[in-house]
């Protein structure tokens, strides 16, 4: 990244809580207050009204997350008036484009001081009615604004198609040859990946408690190759996706803290990683989820790196058959233990706007622990795009 160094310094998420689990009495606004007040807590030499500006993406925006959700946020968590606040929309990629979106103000000279992150309550997801087209129509059509579609412009269809997430996930397993069989085997290494970092404490850094819901509600460490064979596939008996091989839905917030260097000095502050850039890239929406191979490329390029370069690669499991994909793509083995070393959204979740931000802080952690000197984030976003952001060890 060119200009001033960047660091991530910092970093709290909630737990990742089920779809109408633990979390979904929190609305959202206030669920994405809670890992910002958090970072208060846990860096009070920080002046507060010291932030340049608070950054939070978020995919939905149809409810409680609705007009700026991070201003709503940083005012909810007990930050001054003074400090501004910006809601990212990159759907998937939100909580990682915050990020980026805060490194490069810091790397431009623009802002010293930032909180990145973001936020996703799919379980107080509302539905939505359009107004009518013609004067008293009565032809409205009620959305549900959980995932995926609403509201389709007829134009948009006809030209790219409108696939749901998990027929873009049958398009790439049939087009990459991607069996039911690898594709569970995948989701089990992430569920047993994720139970190994939590057995060995990986996640205690970044994850704070919210009432008595003090861990991840999505894991199932105790699955097997056996029962999630016995999954029927979502889109009938031909297909391969299932619910065992695919994320959630679920809730959850993260907010990271970036400083420059200046910042890094006066306030006191242990870098964890320095941001090294962020590329984002498009491709055909029904073939959505290998974004990330072009963001990937596109990345490498401008950073004069290989992917070799990179020990540990963090790719956002949306499904097992998009990740294998990428992965294929990208000349890395099924089973690499250089990707998701931790596991991934598969066994963690996927709050939609938070998933980037948590990518990013359990990399940053990985790297501060010294497992690895560089790593790659990267994501797959709907309607075709992804987006990859690098990150070297500081300590």
């Amino acid at each position: 990244m060119n200009g001033r160094a960047v660091f991530i310094c910092d970093g709290q998420r909630t737990p990742f809580g089920r779809f109408r689990g633990g979390l979904s009495a929190i609305r959202t606004d206030d669920l994405a207050a809670l890992p910002i007040r958090q970072l208060l807590v846990r860096n009070p030499a920080i002046d507060p009204a010291a932030f340049d500006e608070v950054m939070l993406g978020c995919a939905n925006q149809a409810g409680e997350d609705n007009r700026n959700v991070a201003r709503m946020a940083l005012l909810l968590a007990g930050l001054p008036v003074s400090v501004p606040g910006i809601t990212v929309n990159r759907l998937c990629a939100s909580g990682l484009e915050a990020v980026g979106l805060a490194a490069r103000s810091i790397a431009l000279g623009d802002a010293d001081l930032v909180i990145a992150g973001g936020v996703e309550g799919m379980s107080r997801a509302p539905y939505v009615l359009a107004k009518s087209e013609t004067a008293f129509g009565r032809e409205q059509k009620l959305e549900d604004t959980t995932l995926g579609w609403r509201m389709v412009n007829p134009v948009m269809a006809a030209l790219h198609g409108v696939d749901a997430m998990s027929q873009t996930a049958e398009n790439l397993a049939r087009e990459h040859g991607i069996s039911r069989l690898d594709q569970d085997a995948f989701a089990l290494r992430s569920q047993q990946r994720a139970e190994s970092a939590r057995l060995a404490g990986h996640f205690d850094a970044e994850r704070m408690a919210v009432g008595k819901l003090d861990a991840d509600e999505q894991p199932r460490p105790d699955t097997s190759a056996a029962k999630l064979a016995t999954l029927a596939p979502l889109l009938g008996p031909d297909g391969s996706i299932t619910a065992g091989n695919a994320s959630g839905l679920n809730d959850g917030a993260c907010a990271l803290l970036l400083a420059s260097e200046s910042a890094v000095a006066r306030w006191g502050l242990t870098p964890r990683a320095r941001v090294l850039g962020l590329a984002a890239a498009g491709v055909p929406p029904r073939i959505m989820g290998v974004g990330p191979v072009p963001a990937i490329g596109k990345l490498l390029a401008r950073l004069k790196h290989r992917l070799d370069d990179y020990d540990r690669i963090e790719i956002n499991e949306a499904f097992a058959a998009q990740v294998l994909a990428v992965t294929r793509s990208l000349g890395l083995a099924d089973g690499s233990t250089r990707v998701n070393p931790d596991g991934g959204a598969i066994a963690l979740g996927h709050p939609l706007g938070a998933s980037g931000a948590r990518l990013a802080l359990t990399a940053a952690n990985g790297l501060a622990r010294g497992d690895s000197r560089l790593a790659l984030v990267t994501m797959c976003v709907g309607v075709g795009q992804g987006v990859a952001l690098a990150l070297e060890r500081q300590s």
